[in-house]
């Protein structure tokens, strides 16, 4: 099994391989898909994680899938829990 030990945030991934290349602001994108502003300003720095409502509207926009954009956050997600979560003291359930 591989494990992505440095996974890209979501919001990084929009910013270098979208609206850079499309020359398009976090403000134009969060105007295009009808929210806040700020929602896409914070997660292009990374502040917030990708929301499933914003997963759709991303996918919707730029003709990807939700799942593309909730697997970038769930990467994420576990790459910093492998960081920070300590487990050690779990035994594990041994096979009948």
């Amino acid at each position: 099994m591989t494990l992505m030990t440095n996974p890209s945030h979501p919001g990084e991934v929009l910013k270098e391989l979208y609206l850079g290349p499309l020359d398009l602001s976090a403000i134009g994108l969060a105007r295009r898909l009808h929210v806040p502003r700020t929602r896409i300003e914070r997660l292009v720095k990374g502040e917030t994680a990708l929301t499933a409502d914003t997963a759709m509207r991303l996918a919707t926009f730029f003709g990807t899938t939700p799942e593309y954009w909730m697997n970038l956050q769930r990467a994420w997600d576990l790459a910093r829990a492998r960081d920070t979560v300590d487990v050690s003291d779990i035994t594990p359930l041994a096979a009948a």
